[in-house]
């Protein structure tokens, strides 16, 4: 259905929109725009300029229909349309949102801007909002949504499918009930299946789960995702360190943070930066972004003429030679952005252990020497093809050994800077491939050289 609205559907209301502002038809623009639904309405305010937002934006009254649409904006769209508003304005935009919710659009904020909304907002909303601020906002507690279904552990199931009738539609998800005790520390879970499964007089202490997965506030949003992942649950509580239930992470917020982090992992792979919104950035930003980046394979290629220019004279002798310079570093840097692009993916996943990762390197190093003895024949082959045996035995030694080597950078850089607390999706693309493009180059001229007695 999305797939469907982006295409030929999302086109057609775009096209609506921009032909109601254009004709200032703002009554009959603010009918089509309630009926739009606010995920739908995000995509379109992407393709609108910032003018054509702003005065769309100003055309949405109802406080709740503002909410659900600031949800689903990028966050760069959403603080450029919020942080035109008045304090008291966005306080009532906020305040029908759930708690997590007011929590990503206040942290967008300026400080001052902040402290007014808050200052308006309830004080049971503004102190749960403040509560979810103080944490990273890629953390489990920056992503946690305080409104869960927590009943004591004494209740009977009676009782507690009375209190679900009353408190679901305060809760973020009714599927599971958490059993607590009277401190609040969470000691088991069951969900609301087993609770209408069970006789009215069972207490839940004796029909729930004790064999909780849980996660801290400070645990990183991606290690979230993988034990959602992992144990195939709808959410996963959060527990302080002392086993008081603080929260809960649900399987929607899951979603976002996997997308999220396959967007930064992409965008550091081809040394485009980590953020996820550059393509909605200004064109100078956005080239600023991706400049050092392209920095680094420009001083990668630097290296590489002056290793070559270094070998001028053995250049001058065979000239051939420099033919096969772009087979040999292509294959290099391709099949090292191979390798490292595995191993991140295997880290991302939990594939890879990292204190176990010797076994993966081998096998990886072996894959790359059986590629390098594939192409290094095919290479010698094309170069004996030229009349000259020796050449070609230079060529296809010098594309095994690159290929080695560039799969066992690809392959180990990653696992070492994840051992060193740094993202490994920065060690592909410009890295990777412009230190395999150095390598081979060096490899490929010692080795003829050294061979053909240059």
């Amino acid at each position: 259905m999305r797939q469907e609205f982006i295409g030929t559907e999302g086109r057609v209301l775009l096209d609506t929109v921009r032909r109601l502002y254009r004709r200032k038809a703002r009554s009959a623009l603010g009918k089509v725009v309630k009926k739009i639904h606010p995920a739908e309405l995000a995509w379109i305010f992407r393709h609108l300029t910032a003018r054509e937002r702003l005065e769309i934006f100003n055309i949405i009254k109802e406080p709740e229909v503002v909410g659900d649409f600031l949800s689903e904006l990028d966050e760069s769209i959403r603080l450029e349309l919020i942080s035109t508003l008045e304090p008291k304005r966005i306080a009532a935009v906020v305040t029908p949102m759930s708690t997590d919710d007011q929590a990503d659009v206040l942290d967008a904020l300026a400080d001052d801007l902040r402290e007014q909304v808050l200052a308006l907002m309830r004080k049971e909303d503004a102190a749960e909002v403040e509560e979810l601020l103080q944490y990273d906002p890629d953390t489990a507690g920056g992503i946690m949504s305080p409104d869960f279904l927590a009943m004591d552990e004494n209740l009977k199931v009676a009782e507690a499918i009375q209190q679900v009738q009353q408190l679901s539609e305060e809760a973020e998800m009714a599927f599971y009930i958490y059993v607590v005790d009277e401190a609040n520390k969470l000691k088991g879970v069951l969900s609301l299946r087993q609770l209408l499964m069970n006789t009215a007089g069972k207490q839940l202490a004796n029909i729930m789960e004790t064999d909780v997965v849980a996660v801290t506030p400070e645990t990183d949003q991606e290690e979230v995702a993988h034990i959602v992942s992992r144990y195939n649950i709808m959410a996963v509580p959060v527990l302080d360190h002392e086993g008081i239930m603080l929260g809960i992470v649900t399987v929607d917020d899951i979603v976002d943070v996997i997308r999220e982090e396959a967007t930064e992992d992409f965008l550091q792979m081809v040394g485009a930066g980590k953020d996820r919104e550059i393509l909605l950035k200004p064109a100078l930003q956005n080239a600023l972004t991706r400049l050092p980046w392209l920095l680094a394979s420009w001083v990668g290629g630097i290296l590489a003429m002056l290793v070559i220019s270094s070998f001028e004279e053995e250049l001058a002798k065979v000239v051939i030679l420099a033919g096969f310079i772009p087979v040999i570093i292509g294959m290099g840097g391709n099949i090292g952005t191979q390798s490292s692009t595995l191993t991140i993916r295997g880290l991302a996943t939990g594939r890879v252990n990292v204190n176990r990762a010797w076994s993966f390197i081998s096998k990886q190093v072996y894959v790359g020497m059986l590629l390098g003895v594939f192409f290094g024949v095919l290479l010698g082959l094309m170069a004996w093809l030229f009349g000259d045996s020796r050449l070609g035995g230079v060529v296809a030694l010098a594309i095994s050994v690159t290929m080695f080597f560039a799969t066992l950078l690809g392959t180990f850089v990653p696992i070492i800077l994840r051992r060193l607390d740094v993202d490994p999706a920065v060690a592909t693309g410009p890295f990777v491939t412009t230190s395999a493009d150095v390598l081979g180059v060096l490899i490929y001229f010692l080795l003829a050289k050294s061979l053909l007695a240059l």
